[in-house]
């Protein structure tokens, strides 16, 4: 079946890297590096991120006291840092040369975001939400860092933490259904339904 084009402004694809998996590096420390480097961590704290700098503040330096399996290097950038990345993160306030890098790391097949330059990401850092096993990307599609920011301290407000519990619960009798595919998909479903509804209550007493 031939998929059907959304009548959307965001073409961008959402996907969830296992980052812990992936040789990233980040060129910058300033405090737009500790930016990109915190969020990264703190999805995936078990990145074993590379940065690279020459100027390295206090802050980027102190997170390797809290993940010594990442590595800090102070020093000028050079082209050979690029061999064994995958992803490729921009800090350094500094378009003539993020272009010139970039133009190299696809040489290399390398993807690149360029810290507060959309036109030369490949991909964008979204703002997440995360209530335990449940994780939410938040994309303006490089138009608004501030307004991905207000939605997610919203969704984090209004999704409750219990909802972990839910999705541990859900995963259990989802390992128990018997049938094919579909017939367990058509049992959860069944099971769920009655949440849309309830939220719907929910609001209606509000």
């Amino acid at each position: 079946m031939k998929a059907q084009a959304p009548d959307s402004k965001n073409p961008l694809f959402p996907v969830f890297l296992k980052a812990e998996e992936m040789n990233i590096l980040l060129v910058g420390a300033g405090p737009v590096g500790l930016e990109k480097a915190s969020g990264l961590l703190k999805n995936s704290p078990n990145t074993a991120l590379r940065i690279i700098a020459e100027q390295v503040s206090p802050e980027v330096a102190e997170l390797k006291n809290q993940f010594p399996q990442i590595s800090i290097k102070q020093k000028t950038f050079e082209e050979k840092d690029l061999e064994n990345t995958q992803v490729l993160i921009l800090a350094i306030n500094n378009r003539e040369l993020s272009a010139s890098i970039r133009e190299n790391a696809h040489k290399r097949n390398i993807l690149v975001n360029v810290a507060d330059t959309p036109d030369l990401c490949d991909f964008y850092l979204s703002s997440v939400v995360q209530k335990g096993n449940l994780k939410i990307a938040v994309s303006t599609n490089g138009k608004s860092p501030t307004i991905a920011k207000r939605i997610r301290e919203f969704l984090e407000d209004v999704l409750p933490d219990e909802i972990d519990e839910l999705l541990e619960n859900i995963h259990t009798i989802r390992n128990s259904v018997k049938g094919d595919f579909a017939e367990k998909v058509k049992k959860l479903n069944e099971l769920t339904a009655s949440l849309k509804y309830e939220q719907g209550n929910d609001k209606l007493k509000k």
